[in-house]
């Protein structure tokens, strides 16, 4: 061996921060046994030479996942963790978001956005368990996912190492990975022709690129997996009752449940119902614009009905002071701030806010529609015998004309400025 062929060998093996690490690297990859990560997987092991540990969470995404975990083994994974986290998911990452509300840009319930944050601290406990120094996804370059992940990493544990394989490589589209795929003769499903990616989890399914980049063109209606069209949805409305306790759901029509089992079943009842498709033009993190099409039925209809119980139960400037920091809480998830302490600090502060959350709301679906038909609380702050048109007690009308006089007085007094003025 030459002096120089030696000292392209040891330049290989210096690990450095997101660079090339050495051939006895172990990385834990975020593998979902789609086109990205099956690609990435082989690259790991051929152009990095890296020993691969494939991490699948399942997130009820409802896929073989014994079929992904040989998927993983066939195409060069050392080992294989798939792990069952759909109640850590929906307790602990979805049913707290829901109790902010949260609604990135007044239409996206934020279903993969919420699912990074558990997918890369998994991968951090990994690391830890299996002494690897490195942790690598199938995010591309231009996409949130790899702010959500690497944020995540950063806070959990910045001494690890990340190689994000869509900012190195010299490949640049999904045609190339079907190509980098059909040469190493890795099994995928995407084609050339229907190349639209998707992510689905317990909470939703998004799909995104491919013939959906032009955002005039509508999207394929083969596509749906969660949801009928409206159109196609049964012609007799279906009425449901939930049960909120501090803020979380626990009954569907009486019938207590774990928080995956009721976010499952209202999945099934709003998706046959044609409830919670979403077509939007978003801002993504990175400075771009991006048109995504989502399914969330069960989402939408828990935000429905939490926002019933709220309007009987929350303080009025309770409310309006929360609904102003909604946006940005949504905003930090959507940017991938999950373990951030501006996230924590409004979250503390939300939670506080559903201690009265609870009640029961009833709702009617029906052709893409979720409806509050009523609601009802032992912790109501609204009182008939205060709010009735009719003969009420403990409201005396004429009060009405002072409160008026002194929010009026302001007004008037600029009134009158203006009137000398001109």
């Amino acid at each position: 061996m030459t002096k120089q062929s030696r000292s392209r060998q040891s330049s290989k093996k210096s690990p450095s921060k997101g660079g090339i690490p050495s051939t006895t690297s172990k990385v834990i990859l975020a593998y979902s046994g789609g086109l990205d990560t099956s690609v990435i997987l082989r690259w790991l092991r051929e152009e990095r030479g890296c020993e691969v540990i494939a991490f699948c969470a399942d997130l009820g995404q409802g896929e073989d996942l014994q079929a992904i975990r040989q998927k993983a083994l066939n195409v060069g994974a050392s080992k294989v963790y798939i792990e069952d986290l759909r109640e850590e998911f929906v307790t602990d990452y979805v049913f707290p978001m829901l109790r902010g509300n949260a609604v990135y840009e007044s239409s996206y319930l934020l279903g993969t956005s919420i699912a990074r944050p558990l997918i890369a601290k998994r991968q951090v406990e990994l690391a830890k368990q299996e002494k690897a120094k490195y942790v690598s996804h199938g995010a591309t370059g231009k996409g949130n996912d790899q702010v959500r992940f690497e944020l995540t990493f950063a806070a959990l544990d910045p001494s690890l190492h990340i190689i994000a394989p869509w900012r190195e490589w010299s490949m640049v589209s999904r045609e190339d990975l079907i190509d980098y795929a059909q040469t190493h003769r890795i099994p995928i499903s995407v084609t050339k022709a229907k190349p639209y990616s998707m992510d689905l989890n317990l909470f939703h399914i998004s799909y995104e690129g491919g013939v959906l980049e032009d955002p005039w063109v509508s999207a394929p209606p083969s596509m749906f997996r969660m949801t009928v069209s409206p159109q196609d949805a049964p012609s007799t409305p279906q009425i449901i009752s939930l049960d909120f306790e501090k803020g979380n759901p626990v009954t569907l029509n009486g019938r207590r449940l774990s928080p995956a089992s009721l976010l499952a079943r209202l999945n099934q009842l709003g998706g046959k119902h044609g409830i919670g498709r979403v077509d939007l033009v978003e801002n993504r993190f990175v400075g771009m614009k991006s048109r995504g099409v989502y399914e969330t039925p069960g989402g939408t209809i828990l935000h429905i009905a939490r926002r019933a119980v709220e309007s009987l139960t929350l303080d009025r400037d309770v409310m309006h002071l929360r609904d102003g920091l909604m946006p940005r809480y949504a905003e930090l998830i959507y940017n991938g701030f999950w373990f951030s302490p501006e996230r924590l600090m409004l979250q503390t502060a939300f939670d506080q806010v559903q201690q009265d959350v609870t009640g029961t709301v009833r709702l009617q679906l029906y052709k893409g529609n979720c409806t509050v038909l009523g609601r009802k609380s032992n912790r109501s702050l609204y009182q008939q015998h205060l709010s009735t048109f009719e003969a009420g007690t403990g409201y005396d009308q004429k009060d009405a004309g002072g409160f008026i006089q002194l929010n009026a007085l302001r007004l008037a007094t600029r009134h009158a400025v203006h009137q000398v003025s001109s």
